[in-house]
């Protein structure tokens, strides 16, 4: 499947007239009706009924919504795209780790995006997916939670979170701050569980540093569906105390009783790279961290 083959059913589909429809497209008529069969042929399905007038089927009809959104973004991507090259509009490509919204950095996507001359490309990542999108120039700055030693990159820390423990709703250790020897006695579920070493290792390295060893119960590689599993009482787990701002019912946060356990938010960025708009940023994270 190629895009004019889109381009030519959203034409074909809006007129409802092959005729007219190759007008438009400046073809021949039989050249386009190949084509949109070429497009049957390939999803498996008629998309139009070929009776007169001209009609779509509902998977026609579902197939044209579609593609008229898709089409449209992609106009809006290449305009966008020519504004960058013609220096009207700058693009700035942020990468995250899902805690690090919980902090300064919706504010700072607040300032950016109350630039209109700025486009922002937001990617939900952990940090060594940061590092790596980085390199290649997929994104330019990145918040995680671990520190990667690559020299390619530059990683500076921005804010120390204190920990916190989620317990499920009733838990007997609610209402109190609780030590690490504690919560060793309970099952963990930890994240993210795919890409490694990751904030899950800052953990077990956290009570492995107090000669602590915990039990896994389930690994999972998102923050809320860990939460949601603390929830249903698979186990507890740890989060960074901004995280407190997610309120649920059926879940406690407790303080830990160790001033030692924290988790840093990291910002990344690329060696060299002195942007104006980079240094912007820069300058915000600072300004919005100013005790750090």
């Amino acid at each position: 499947m190629e895009l004019r083959h889109l381009r030519y059913f959203r034409v074909v589909a809006q007129t409802l007239n092959f005729t007219r429809a190759a007008e438009q497209l400046h073809l021949a008529q039989p050249p386009l009706s190949r084509q949109i069969q070429q497009l049957e042929e390939e999803l498996g399905v008629a998309l139009l009924e070929r009776s007169r007038p001209l009609r779509l089927t509902d998977a026609g009809r579902f197939f044209y919504e579609q593609t008229e959104q898709l089409l449209e973004q992609l106009a809006r991507v290449c305009d966008d795209t020519k504004r960058i090259d013609a220096g009207q509009r700058r693009w700035l490509g942020i990468g995250f780790a899902p805690s690090t919204l919980y902090g300064a950095l919706p504010e700072l996507i607040r300032r950016l995006r109350s630039d209109g001359g700025v486009e922002l490309g937001l990617s939900e990542m952990v940090t060594l997916q940061q590092v790596e999108a980085l390199k290649s120039g997929r994104i330019d700055i990145g918040f995680g939670r671990i520190h990667v030693d690559d020299k390619a990159v530059i990683q500076k820390i921005i804010r120390l979170d204190p920990l916190v423990a989620v317990l499920p709703a009733g838990h007997p250790l609610l209402g109190a701050a609780v030590s690490l020897e504690q919560l060793a006695q309970e099952a963990f579920v930890l994240y993210p569980g795919n890409v490694r070493p990751s904030y899950a290792d800052h953990v077990i390295e956290l009570f492995a540093r107090n000669n602590l060893k915990i039990s896994v119960a389930q690994m999972t590689n998102e923050l809320q569906t860990a939460i949601g599993l603390v929830a249903a009482g698979i186990g507890i787990t740890l989060v960074p105390a901004s995280v407190q701002r997610l309120h649920r019912d059926d879940i406690g946060y407790a303080p830990l009783l160790d001033p030692a356990a924290t988790s840093p938010i990291v910002v990344s960025y690329r060696a060299g790279d002195e942007s104006a708009l980079l240094c912007q940023c820069l300058d915000w994270i600072t300004q919005l961290n100013p005790n750090q």
